[in-house]
């Protein structure tokens, strides 16, 4: 039997080290929103012959003067133009303008998004966020109340949290990095993935605290509370590291054959249900040892 508990402090500081560089990429760089958020129009042109450097691009569309204006080259000899104005007067200066230097030039297509909209699409991914991750905490609460000794039917709950904020935190950590060197922009079908994350992430955990449970009920008076965690993880381990890798590699499928599209949508996954199952095993059990010999600690 593999002694986890025992890994506790090193998965700790691994955790604690990789949150704070996320929270700090977040703090100093933030997310780089996509046009759901912020509103504007996404246009993407396609070029025959070589494709044009971005800074040349940009300095043949200067006169148009317009705001927040990125470019972002993909496959196919593809850029992605995203700029503030929506209006069709605007996109059809660009078009003229790139036809004038691009002759072979051809428009794929132009999507919009208003920013009034995109402002109240951007609350409502945060609330759905929110509620999704309480909605968690009260139900494993609730779900695991016939197990409130040694620990707390709550901490069960509050364990779990606390193991998805980590898994959010790092997954928004490694986008805003990729959104400030790469220019990878956020979008609804991040936020999506975010929600997919919490569930596939509370699914494991979930397995590992109801073995738990099950232990608990029927183990013995001689084998203390970590043993009993310490065992029920490793009745678990081969089910969890299974079950995720199966979908790991039908995201990474996803991410090399999937188109651009997405691409990041995927990404955000692979990355989101690899913390997931680290969480799992090294973060969540260990929160409800941590918690009991705290508990015991200060009873002495």
């Amino acid at each position: 039997m593999i002694n986890i508990i025992s890994k506790t402090k090193y998965a700790y500081i691994f955790s604690g080290i990789l949150t704070l560089l996320c929270i700090a990429s977040l703090l100093v760089w933030g997310l780089k929103l996509g046009i759901d958020f912020t509103g504007g129009t996404l246009m993407e042109v396609q070029f025959e012959n070589n494709l044009p450097n971005n800074l040349e691009v940009e300095e043949n569309l200067k006169n148009l003067n317009l705001k927040s204006l990125s470019l972002q080259a993909t496959g196919n000899s593809t850029i992605l133009f995203r700029y503030v104005p929506e209006d069709d007067k605007t996109n059809q200066e660009v078009l003229k303008t790139l036809k004038e230097k691009y002759p072979q030039s051809k428009e794929l297509r132009t999507d919009y998004a208003n920013s009034t909209i995109s402002k109240e699409l951007k609350s409502k991914s945060l609330w759905s966020i929110f509620w999704a991750v309480a909605g968690i905490m009260v139900y494993i609460a609730w779900a695991f109340r016939k197990v409130s000794r040694p620990v707390p039917s709550w901490k069960y709950g509050m364990g779990a949290i606390i193991a998805l904020v980590h898994d959010i935190l790092i997954t928004t950590g490694v986008f805003s990095i990729l959104g400030h060197f790469y220019g990878i922009e956020i979008g609804i079908p991040f936020v999506a993935a975010l929600l997919t994350i919490l569930g596939f992430s509370v699914h494991d955990t979930i397995v590992v605290y109801d073995r738990t449970r099950e232990n608990l009920l029927r183990s013995s008076s001689k084998e203390t509370f970590p043993e009993v965690v310490n065992r029920s993880l490793n009745e678990t381990l081969v089910r969890s590291i299974n079950t995720s890798l199966t979908v790991i590699i039908t995201l990474l499928a996803i991410y090399i054959f999937g188109g651009e599209s997405i691409k990041y949508f995927s990404l955000a996954l692979l990355i989101g249900v690899t913390f997931g199952t680290y969480s799992s095993i090294f973060i969540a059990s260990a929160l409800l040892v941590t918690s009991y010999k705290l508990q015991i600690n200060h009873k002495t």
